[in-house]
Order: C-alpha cells, then structure tokens, then sequence
C-alpha cells in the first residue's frame, strides 16, 4: 500500500505534465513554448525518478531536457525574432487539427488496448537489468536493437542545425 504522500506527489507531478504540455502548444510565442517544454520534461524526469527509474530520469535531464531543448532555444533564436508571436490559425485548420487529434487519440487507445489485451493472463517474471544490457540493447546493430534509429536521428539533428545556419545567414 502506497503512503498518501506518494499518491498526492504523483497527482502533483501529473498534473505539472498536463499544464506544461497545454502550455507549450497553445502559446504564441515560440521560446515561451520552449520553455513551457522544458518544464513539461523536467516533470517527466521527475516522474521517472519517482518511480525508482533513475537511469531514465538522467536521461530525460541529460538528453532531452538538456540537449534537445538547447537545442530548440538554439534553432529559434538564429531563425526568428522570439519576441514574435506566431500567426493565428485559421478556423478550417482548427477543425482539421482537431480531426487529426481524435484519429491519433482512437488510434493510440486502440494500440494500447490491443496490445495489452493479454496482460492480465500471464505476466512474465521481471528482472532489473544491468548497465551492460541497456546499453547493448541501446546502442546494439542486433535486431531489436536501436543503433541505426540512433544514427538517424544524429542525422536528422546535424541537418537542422545546418539548415537553421543557413537560413539564419540568408538574413
């Protein structure tokens, strides 16, 4: 049984995640909406370590809390002016965002209910794995192993850091 105490900062750090997240896509000004993403991140890392995940709470803070945010703060300010507020969207991309919202949320509830469909036959046993598996199954070239997305992000991360260079030059 859980003390009242985790319960209520399990609530707290949740609730910090569903604001922060509202807060990033509905401002208009884009390093404000950075910011709001920082904080949304820094919550989740929170609720990594509330759970005992401490190898993932480092992560969440180290790479994406401290690099992909950098990041982002980085790409805005050499591509626009961040006191600038973003353009109003139009009614028909509302009502389209909100279509594509619902599709995303029925298909995600579908993939989580199909997939855990079996969940409450047979468990299997859980073990804590080691730095070593982790890493192995991380950085890995094995199937099921995530080297190559790993590279291709890298990739996709040098080309918009060049491309904001260069649209940044441009002015």
């Amino acid at each position: 049984m859980e003390s009242a105490g985790s319960i209520i900062c399990y609530w707290i750090i949740a609730l910090a995640i569903v604001i922060f997240s509202v807060l990033t896509v509905t401002t208009r000004k884009i390093l404000r909406a950075a910011t709001y993403l920082l904080f949304t991140l820094f919550a989740t890392a929170a609720l990594y370590f509330k759970l005992d995940y401490e190898f993932l709470g480092s992560v969440q803070i180290a790479v994406y809390a401290g690099g992909i945010v950098v990041l982002f703060v980085f790409s805005i300010l050499l591509t626009t002016r961040p006191g600038d507020n973003s353009e109003q969207l139009e009614s028909r991309k509302r009502l389209l965002g909100l279509l594509g919202a619902i599709a995303a949320a029925g298909a995600c509830g579908w993939a989580l209910c199909s997939r855990c469909a079996d969940i409450f036959t047979s468990a299997p046993a859980m073990s804590n794995p080691t730095m070593h598996e982790i890493g192995t199954a991380m950085l890995g070239t094995g199937y099921g192993q995530y080297l190559l997305p790993f590279e291709a992000v890298s990739v996709l991360l040098l080309a918009c850091i060049i491309g904001g260079v260069v649209v940044a030059r441009k002015r």
